[in-house]
């Protein structure tokens, strides 16, 4: 029987479609790096009527994440629009459920990571990946941003921080990623496999 491959948990709420593009190019990054997978999954919105249910499985795209899918991860991207310069309330609904992983310290030193998507160039990409950043903090995770050696960040008019990817979606938010940030966002993920990889191996030889 073949050993399971670790996996990089990649969570994200997508309103239009931006930040779901940005998941899978992140997915592809991931998975470049031989032995590791990457998992992706999304969060349900968060209605203001008390009765209202969503289905337990979304009718398309990803699927809906669990703690299990959180527990078990080796690593973790999350991804959200930004709303107001913060995170979406259905990524932060999630995470404000978990608790319980805090508890036992599921995820202390794992390695982690943000994007996001704005409809403006100003819209608060910094500001919404630096509250993403903050809650994973609190588990013990290990950041990791985008270093300056990935050129693109020196030359990106549109998307693309130290803090993560970011992506300008227009004001119709139907505007596609660019070469720059596709080429960030699958950085990202190659660079996070690559961590969650050697981080493992690391608790492996301590435990």
């Amino acid at each position: 029987m073949t050993a399971k491959l670790p996996y990089v948990l990649i969570l994200f709420y997508s309103r239009h479609g931006a930040t779901r593009a940005m998941a899978e190019h992140l997915a592809a990054g991931v998975e470049s790096c031989p032995g590791i997978d990457a998992r992706l999954r999304s969060v349900p919105p968060v209605s203001t009527t008390c009765e209202a249910v969503d289905p337990e499985i979304p009718e398309e795209g990803a699927i809906y994440a669990s703690l299990d899918d959180l527990r078990h991860c080796a690593g973790l991207a999350i991804g959200s629009p930004t709303r107001f310069g913060n995170m979406a309330a259905p990524l932060k609904h999630f995470i404000d459920g978990t608790a319980e992983l805090w508890m036992g310290g599921a995820l202390i030193d794992k390695p982690a990571t943000a994007f996001t998507s704005t409809s403006s160039l100003h819209g608060g990409q910094e500001t919404t990946l630096i509250s993403m950043l903050l809650p994973l903090l609190h588990h013990g995770m290990v950041y990791a941003g985008l270093p300056y050696s990935e050129v693109e960040l020196m030359e990106t008019s549109t998307g693309g921080t130290p803090y993560g990817t970011s992506h300008l979606a227009g004001k119709r938010s139907d505007r596609p990623l660019d070469e720059h940030e596709r080429r960030l966002i699958f950085a990202q993920g190659k660079r996070l496999a690559r961590l969650t990889l050697a981080l493992a191996a690391s608790r492996s030889k301590g435990s």
